[in-house]
């Protein structure tokens, strides 16, 4: 009989019709995966792909489920994840404390992967900018975080730009709470907080996602810069993520867990 580590993944993809959902779909068949088959917002159609009334059965018939809907579905994705048992990719950004407390109970149960950004280039940023922040004096340099979005993302600061300001913290050994976080300087705002971390959001056109993390300093100025160019990254990075988290124990990881990253 053929163990369950050995059968083809199965992976079943919330929102399949969606933009997102529809390259993700293409990179589980460009991996040679099983496409379970996914859900439907109303009014939406999928072609070449089974369609389930629900949630509740997605899960049921995957292995693992890819979901990047909206932040509102996560904690009950998650939910459903603990509760069949399916491992769960989750590429939602902007959740709420409720929301991220929910996918951490359900992580108590079933290997849930949470990624700010799933593109393998943002994972090895974060990795780079804690050791960065590390060796660079709060004291001395300032952190700051700049962000471009396309114009319909309705979350700003965007959850890669935390995700690098919570990077930042850690290797400055702290929290971005405690550090302090500098949003929407507008009017006479007083003077930089030192070891704040700063950020601003830039929203127009088309644009897929760029991040530029800065230390300023008095005598020198350190950028890291990445660009995303296609939305294709990001299915690519999550079916990776998929196949990566499956036979995992329960617990929640990212994408430096995925690629190894230490």
């Amino acid at each position: 009989m053929e163990s369950g580590a050995d059968r083809a993944l199965r992976i079943g993809i919330a929102g399949i019709a969606g933009r997102m959902g529809t390259l993700l779909a293409e990179e589980v068949l460009a991996a040679r995966l099983i496409l379970a088959g996914g859900t439907l917002r109303s009014g939406a159609v999928a072609d070449d792909a089974a369609v389930f009334a629900d949630a509740a059965a997605l899960f049921a018939a995957s292995d693992v489920v890819l979901d990047f809907t909206h932040a509102d579905h996560a904690a009950h994705h998650a939910g459903l994840a603990a509760a069949t048992g399916t491992a769960l990719v989750l590429g939602s950004s902007g959740l709420s404390a409720a929301q991220d407390q929910a996918v951490a109970e359900a992580a108590r149960r079933v290997p849930i992967v949470h990624a700010a950004s799933y593109a393998p280039g943002v994972a090895l940023v974060m990795a780079l900018a804690e050791r960065m922040a590390a060796a660079l004096p709060a004291t001395q340099y300032d952190a700051e975080i700049v962000e471009m979005h396309h114009r319909q993302k309705v979350d700003s600061p965007s959850g890669t730009a935390f995700a690098l300001g919570r990077a930042v913290a850690r290797g400055r050994g702290t929290t971005l709470e405690e550090a302090g976080i500098e949003s929407g300087r507008d009017g006479h705002t007083g003077a930089r907080a030192t070891g704040a971390i700063g950020f601003a959001a830039l929203r127009g056109g088309q644009v897929v996602g760029e991040h530029t993390l800065l230390f300023a300093a008095a005598t020198e100025h350190i950028s890291i810069t990445h660009r995303n160019f296609d939305r294709r990254v990001y299915a690519a990075g999550a079916v990776r993520a998929a196949q990566w988290v499956r036979g995992r124990a329960p617990g929640l990881y990212d994408m430096k867990d995925v690629l190894d990253l230490g």
